[in-house]
């Protein structure tokens, strides 16, 4: 998510780690939970999940399906081995409460905006602007200024000296 949906964004995905991790907390106070890091991953999971819906992904034995279905397998085949699916189905519910709060109820069903992050946060953790354009590279605005410095684009690279010449 740090490098995909929240890219240039760590506000944003600031808030909602402190989110999923406020209600998991809550979650875990009321239901005497002992360990809170699985239903942390698995909010997350759930989030990145939707954000990437229709992305194919192998799970074991060379199984794929689509991306929205990846933390109901994981809850499933966690069932299976016999393990304990209430830290999974806490993560997911979570995770959804968080993307529906987030994305879908005020962008696809035009509701109000219930979460947005705090202005602390953004001034902790400013948006990153501009990226990189390409490894060495110059931006297009110093390329032009170069250009026009040099005459055609032409790069004048010198006589340059041989090794052993002082």
């Amino acid at each position: 998510l740090f490098t995909g949906a929240f890219d240039g964004r760590p506000a944003d995905y600031m808030f909602m780690l402190l989110f999923n991790w406020i209600c998991i907390v809550i979650t875990g106070l009321a239901m005497d939970m002992q360990l809170l890091m699985i239903p942390l991953i698995m909010s997350v999971l759930y989030v990145w999940a939707q954000l990437n819906r229709d992305m194919i992904v192998s799970f074991w034995f060379g199984t794929r399906f689509k991306a929205c279905y990846l933390p109901w397998v994981i809850l499933g085949f966690n069932y299976i081995i016999g393990g304990s699916v209430i830290n999974e189905l806490i993560g997911n519910l979570v995770g959804h409460l968080y993307f529906f709060l987030m994305f879908k109820y005020p962008v696809d069903l035009g509701g109000r905006n219930f979460l947005s992050t705090p202005q602390f946060l953004y001034r902790w953790l400013p948006n990153r602007r501009g990226g990189v354009s390409g490894f060495g590279v110059p931006p297009a605005s110093m390329r032009r200024a170069a250009e026009d410095q040099q005459g055609g684009g032409r790069h004048n690279w010198g006589q340059g000296f041989r090794l052993g010449d002082q």
